[in-house]
């Protein structure tokens, strides 16, 4: 079995009356890429600041790389690369500047690491912070996370205002630091943008944990939309009692229904007739992850 980078036993944090988390037990393996999702407010920044030691647990604890964050917090960052989720830093120096100054303070970073990085974001070093956008500052953020080749990754966020072209290099590194044996652990409101990376996926709600699953399951549980034309007329009838088939409609050689699950019944079915063409849309994730939201039986120990 994989050594635990992450582990949390009843970690929990109140703002006086409100919640903030709610005894959160989670693992974190070495070496994999863990997506933690929940919309805003569920508790993820939460979690991410208790793992640094940046606010203090009402109860629980946790330990990072074999650490306790509150006594060794110094010699846990040296071995972490962290995102957060409002990088903000003097916008009075240029982007060189700033990551020659972070270098030096984790004993120096190569410059031509910091280099490399830059390339693959496409990241002018030679501008001011202040001058620059969202997107570049957030590129910014993650050259700074990722440059010293960090143990352990901590994300929040990682790509928000980053364009769907960066989107995807930032996937990239994330599976090499992988590949690497480094551990990744990224927070993300968007399911999609987690199941290009993540191993294993934590959904939050109100402050509670409340699955655990591989991408891959995930990706059988979810929703498609499927859309077959035959040759020739078929009957409903055929197609309306297998297994994860919804929302059924035929019209004459076109039938369109929605499939959860394996499409091994329903593609069976269709291969009795002359089959013309056949579309499946990518699964609707989303729609899979919202069910967590919507039911309310849904507790943490169906964890896996």
């Amino acid at each position: 079995m994989a050594e635990v980078a992450i582990s949390t036993e009843g970690l929990t944090k109140r703002y006086g009356r409100q919640r903030g988390l709610t005894g959160l037990d989670l693992e974190v393996h070495q070496g994999e890429v863990y997506g933690f999702l929940g919309p805003n407010g569920a508790g993820k920044t939460t979690t991410i600041r208790l793992l640094l030691d940046l606010i203090r647990p009402t109860e629980g604890r946790d330990i990072v790389l074999g650490l306790d964050p509150r006594r060794d917090g110094v010699a846990l960052r040296r071995r972490v690369g962290y995102l957060a989720g409002d990088f903000v830093v003097d916008g009075r120096q240029t982007g060189e500047e700033l990551l020659r100054f972070l270098g030096n303070l984790r004993g120096g970073v190569p410059q031509a690491r910091i280099d490399q990085l830059a390339d693959r974001l496409n990241l002018d070093l030679g501008r001011r912070i202040k001058v620059l956008s969202r997107g570049n500052r957030q590129k910014l953020g993650v050259v700074q996370a990722f440059m010293h080749t960090p143990e352990l990754l901590i994300l929040d966020e990682p790509t928000s205002g980053l364009d769907p072209f960066l989107q995807q290099e930032f996937a990239a590194m994330a599976g090499e630091a992988r590949d690497a044996g480094q551990t990744i652990f990224m927070s993300s409101h968007v399911l999609s943008e987690v199941q290009q990376t993540a191993d294993r996926v934590g959904i939050i709600r109100e402050g509670r944990l409340v699955t655990v699953e591989r991408v891959e399951t995930l990706r059988e549980r979810a929703v498609r939309k499927v859309e077959i034309h035959f040759d020739t007329p078929v009957a409903a009838e055929e197609f309306a009692a297998l297994p994860g088939v919804s929302d059924l409609r035929v019209e004459g050689t076109l039938l369109r229904c929605r499939l959860a699950g394996r499409a091994d019944q329903l593609v069976k079915a269709a291969a009795r007739h002359p089959v013309v063409d056949l579309l499946s849309e990518e699964p609707d994730l989303e729609e899979l992850f919202f069910a967590y939201y919507r039911d309310p039986g849904q507790e943490a120990s169906d964890a896996a």
